[in-house]
């Protein structure tokens, strides 16, 4: 049968990026405690397209993509990238993972169990060194590959995950100012992280969670609940004591390259809060 997408192309403009947009897959991803978690992933998987083709083979992406759906650990993602841009012969193959990771959580006093949900993910690219005949893997954390820069960050070639964790916050200035009480805010804190060693995504978010007032829970009976909110009144946060608090613990965990933001929903302002940090070794 005739092959239309590998007819040439005569109006001369190259694309970065074609491919599939907001697939929803199931997928297996490592767990801490559990060895794997089963979940949903939604995908977006790219190559760049050469002037001289009409089109690219889509169903190669969810071809290559349904053989690792099982397994997508970090380092199994960049490996998947590979086969992708080599099964369609690009310079360039992109892809985008986001999936809801869930842990099993305990209530502060009670023990109570539920599971919270976090939002995660994987980030990369994946491109061909024509001179030498080698091959990288590079990250792409813009949707528009010319905002990356063509050596990433600090001239750097690699990979990102990226972890969204909600948290609640007291106000400072409202116990400093207040009688009695203080407002307070649910909120998230999202972390990227470049990746350069194996790291537990269950670590992070633990150290996020001590970083805010008091972490979220899904199940608190009443003994939990006075636990909780006494715990926040002892430990006011402002977005910015948040930012500057997993800064430091990211940094302490050994990242080369991070960015950190907060975001609360005030509960007496009609805005939010945020603030925002970057580190590059």
């Amino acid at each position: 049968m005739i092959d239309i997408q590998s007819t040439p192309d005569t109006r001369a403009v190259p694309l970065q990026k074609v491919g599939v947009k907001n697939v929803k897959y199931p997928i297996q991803v490592l767990d801490k405690d559990r060895k794997s978690q089963n979940t949903t992933g939604t995908v977006n998987l790219f190559v760049n397209l050469p002037h001289n083709f009409k089109g690219t083979h889509m169903s190669r992406f969810i071809e290559v993509f349904h053989k690792y759906h099982n397994d997508i650990s970090m380092n199994n993602f960049l490996e998947m990238l590979e086969e992708i841009r080599t099964k369609l012969d690009a310079e360039r193959a992109f892809g985008r993972i986001t999936f809801p990771y869930f842990i099993e959580k305990k209530a502060p006093v009670t023990g109570s169990t539920g599971l919270m949900e976090y939002t995660c993910s994987y980030e990369g690219d994946s491109e061909r060194i024509c001179e030498a005949g080698e091959k990288r893997l590079r990250s792409v954390f813009s949707e528009s590959p010319e905002e990356l820069g063509s050596e990433g960050v600090s001239g750097k070639s690699n990979f990102f995950i990226s972890i969204k964790v909600p948290i609640a916050t007291l106000c400072p200035c409202s116990k400093a100012i207040s009688e009695y009480g203080a407002h307070n805010q649910r909120g998230f804190v999202k972390v990227k992280v470049l990746y350069s060693k194996f790291f537990w995504i269950e670590d992070v978010i633990s150290m996020i969670e001590s970083c805010a007032s008091t972490p979220l829970y899904s199940v608190l009976k009443r003994k939990d609940e006075k636990f909780v909110t006494e715990h926040a009144y002892d430990n006011p946060r402002f977005v910015e004591d948040v930012v500057r608090e997993v800064y430091l613990g990211l940094k302490k965990m050994g990242f080369k390259w991070f960015n950190v933001e907060a975001e609360t929903e005030e509960s007496i302002h009609f805005h939010n809060a945020y603030a925002c940090a970057e580190y590059s070794e």
